[in-house]
């Protein structure tokens, strides 16, 4: 199985100073993935490149794009601008985030045509909190949601309904709202409730065409892991019986890992290993095996690199 990966220094460039969400967290995850020599012998290497503005707008309003663009301007003179508490502006950060938009793309690409099995997404910033009208939580744009509608829009005949699933410990609020009424694209949140940003409840289903493709399953802090899969899988049979995807994409954030700083929720790396086999196994019944996945969050710096580790070792079983 050829995993493909989508990396570059280039997602360095964003700097939010002394933030969570920091460029260590991407030198965690490389450094720990190199480590390993068969899988870093074998991987395909998917070059990012830059979301064009159309591919942004497939998400987001032109409001959202002239903030960030205008933030990052302001910021080569002072150095950061703070959009909200959160989410802090470089001089790069702008094409960071495209970067991590285009680079979600490109690994569509790679899966669509061939190229790879599989594909991860090393990017930053992370993006699932990015809502058609505004940037938040760390989040410039949707990369997810961005690499969904790119897929549906380039390859109209191979992809039509689109799987996203967030295991984030973060309910992605932006991707929900994105997809909120649109039938094609099926959103599945996990996530600690009640926690930032406030949304996920039970009772969030999708409106009009889209009532019933968003599934969220709200889970109390200190849920253990072996429940957490439990519920996880409760979900995914549920969509199962009524929505087949033809490419499955993961919002891949391991901060509900027990010893993340940001979530009280206890995962381990086989947890990680254990969602994304099953995610595979799902993604070979309808979609081809089709699964790209995207980093979101994940911040303790000494276990990251192994749950995202173990997240790929379990899309290659």
């Amino acid at each position: 199985m050829a995993l493909g990966l989508v990396y570059s220094n280039d997602y360095l460039k964003h700097d939010p100073g002394e933030h969570p969400e920091r460029r260590e967290r991407y030198l965690a995850i490389l450094s720990r993935l190199m480590d390993e020599q068969d899988l870093w012998a074998d991987h395909v290497a998917i070059a990012p490149r830059p979301a064009t503005h159309d591919e942004l707008r497939y998400c987001h309003a032109e409001k959202v794009l002239e903030t960030v663009q205008q933030a990052s301007l302001e910021a080569t003179l002072y150095d950061q601008i703070a959009l909200d508490s959160d989410t802090i502006i470089c001089g790069e950060s702008e094409l960071t985030a495209r970067l991590a938009a285009g680079g979600a793309c490109a690994a569509v690409d790679a899966v669509v045509r061939r190229e790879a099995d599989h594909a991860f997404v090393a990017c930053r910033p992370p993006g699932h909190h990015a809502t058609p009208g505004r940037s938040m939580g760390f989040c410039l744009y949707n990369n997810v949601a961005i690499a969904a509608r790119y897929a549906q829009q380039t390859y109209p005949e191979q992809i039509r309904r689109v799987l996203i699933v967030d295991f984030d410990v973060h309910h992605g609020n932006g991707t929900q709202d994105i997809f909120y009424e649109d039938p094609t694209v099926f959103y599945y949140s996990l996530h600690q409730y009640p926690w930032y940003p406030g949304t996920g409840g039970a009772n969030e289903r999708g409106i009009r065409a889209g009532e019933g493709t968003t599934l969220n399953i709200p889970l109390q802090a200190h849920t253990p892991a072996a429940s957490y899969l439990r519920h996880f899988r409760v979900g995914m049979e549920q969509i199962a019986r009524s929505f087949a995807p033809d490419l499955v994409l993961i919002s891949a954030g391991f901060d509900a890992h027990e010893t993340d700083p940001l979530g009280s929720l206890l995962l381990t790396d086989d947890s990680y290993r254990t969602m994304a086999h099953e995610l595979k196994e799902m993604a070979r019944t309808t979609a081809a095996g089709r699964v790209v996945s995207c980093l979101e969050g994940g911040y303790n710096l000494t276990t990251l690199g192994g749950s995202v580790l173990a997240h790929l070792q379990g899309l290659a079983d």
